[in-house]
């Protein structure tokens, strides 16, 4: 395998080799080079092979290996040059993501408030794995959540219009087609709408620490020292069954179609094609999935948080999705060209003036929402123009792991990882001992890095830091 040549400080670039159809981009500094596997050059290289890619194959700061792409890696695909959909470049957590909302209370408040705080929301709010704590939900109703998303669990009570407007696309993933979503798929979502599930999943409350440009921080309505509500989430078993299905498929309809595929979890389809036409109407079915369990968690939590403090008047700053395929307009060679943009564990990052942005963030750009590992800084930074450009309007999505989960359990037993949270001063809620073990501060590479590159490159620019208080773990 090639070593990539560096292009810039924090840009390096895989020259295209064999039957590789464009370059590969790895935006990263020094030391994150030197921390990324082997295999994530490899994947990455992989990626650029396939069918209709154009520009290149790109991995962001917090890019590790994943199935098929590399986590943290992007790719945007020509539907008029042959371009494909492939379920492995999307991800099992079909548009796991995260929002954050605005709280207007002071830190010192929750501080003094804080255990409180924690076991009402950890009562509050389901977690777990396997947990089946949710919604309970007829087939209609089914139907419709996979239809219409967030729209749907606001028209249910859960949360407001204006939190719509503050989630991508409207809260709804237009092209969704529940039909395409199989019986097993929606069978695993029974009583799982409405939880936070496990893993590196979870509701923080966080203090804004540190403000990087009063501007933007001012359109987004953040203020040093107030605090935010964070929740990270996806579409549960309905989206992982989604993509182990069409997964299956798209290893049949390539070897039809003749694309030689360099890895099996490559697995793709035209996008014409009728596997993939299926494939999208089923994605964007578990993306509405993933929204409407967003919008419930978020009234779940508001409540909790409204409880304790009556006065507190909670509103959206933004919801972005992780893993998804997006059709897009992005400029190639000086053209608009309509674009699947592939997202694996990457977030999208729309410049100023982007017409899909709400109109308050039309001058700042869109808010990109950067999680820290448990215990770590959060960030809250800004899409930029120069990053509509290298990269798709997309950035990181966090620090990206830097150990396995088995590697973290034998290295950090759970009660010690509560301990030296709680030294911190950071309350900690968590339904799994090992779970707390797998999701330690130190399993993931370090966030402040992965964000310094990502503004250094311009693929997002830092706006604000922020420090948890509450952490509520699946």
């Amino acid at each position: 395998m090639q070593k990539p040549t560096r292009i810039s400080s924090y840009v390096h670039r895989l020259e295209p080799e064999g039957p590789m159809r464009v370059p590969g981009f790895i935006f990263a500094d020094d030391e994150l080079m030197a921390d990324m596997e082997g295999d994530v050059f490899r994947q990455l290289a992989n990626v650029a092979t396939l069918p209709g890619i154009v520009h290149g194959a790109l991995a962001m700061p917090d890019a590790h290996l994943g199935y098929g792409f590399p986590i943290g890696g992007v790719g945007a695909f020509d539907p008029h040059q042959g371009g494909i959909v492939s379920a492995g470049g999307v991800g099992f957590d079909i548009a796991c993501g995260v929002r954050t909302l605005l709280t207007g209370i002071h830190k010192d408040r929750v501080i003094s408030s804080g255990k409180a705080l924690a076991d009402l929301l950890y009562q509050n709010v389901p977690a777990g794995l396997g947990t089946k704590k949710g919604l309970t939900i007829s087939s209609k109703e089914m139907d419709q959540m996979l239809a219409q998303g967030g729209r749907w669990a606001v028209g249910r009570g859960y949360g407001t219009r204006s939190d719509l407007e503050k989630t991508e696309e409207g809260g709804t993933a237009y092209g969704a087609d529940p039909g395409a979503v199989s019986d097993k798929a929606r069978k695993r979502l029974d009583r799982e709408l409405g939880t936070l599930g496990s893993g590196n999943h979870y509701l923080e409350i966080q203090a804004i620490q540190e403000i990087f440009d009063e501007n933007t921080a001012r359109a987004f309505g953040l203020r040093k020292d107030d605090t935010v509500m964070s929740i990270h989430c996806g579409s549960r078993g309905l989206g992982h069954q989604v993509a182990t299905e069409y997964i299956r498929l798209m290893v049949q309809e390539a070897a039809r179609q003749k694309i030689r595929l360099p890895d099996r979890d490559l697995a793709c389809a035209p996008i014409f094609s009728d596997t993939g036409q299926q494939y999208l109407g089923a994605m964007r079915a578990a993306i509405n999935c993933a929204l409407a369990n967003r919008q419930i968690l978020s009234h779940l939590a508001r409540e909790a948080f409204e409880t304790v403090f009556p006065d507190a008047r909670t509103s959206m700053l933004y919801d972005v999705c992780h893993n998804t395929c997006r059709e897009e307009v992005h400029e190639i060679e000086g053209r608009k060209t309509r674009l699947f943009v592939h997202r694996k564990g990457a977030t999208r990052a729309f410049g100023p003036g982007h017409p899909d942005l709400p109109l308050e963030y039309s001058q700042s750009g869109q808010p990109v929402i950067i999680g820290g590992s448990m215990g770590t800084s959060s960030y809250i930074l800004a899409g930029t123009t120069e990053g509509m450009h290298i990269s798709f309007g997309s950035a990181c999505h966090g620090a990206g792991r830097g150990m396995s989960r088995k590697q973290a359990v034998k290295k950090y037993p759970g009660r010690q990882v509560i301990d030296h949270l709680q030294k911190m001063n950071i309350q900690v809620r968590g339904h799994s001992i090992k779970g707390l073990s797998e999701e330690a501060p130190e399993a993931y590479k370090d966030v402040s890095r992965v964000v310094e590159v990502s503004h250094n490159s311009s693929l997002a620019r830092k706006v604000a830091r922020l420090k948890p208080l509450i952490c509520i773990k699946g």
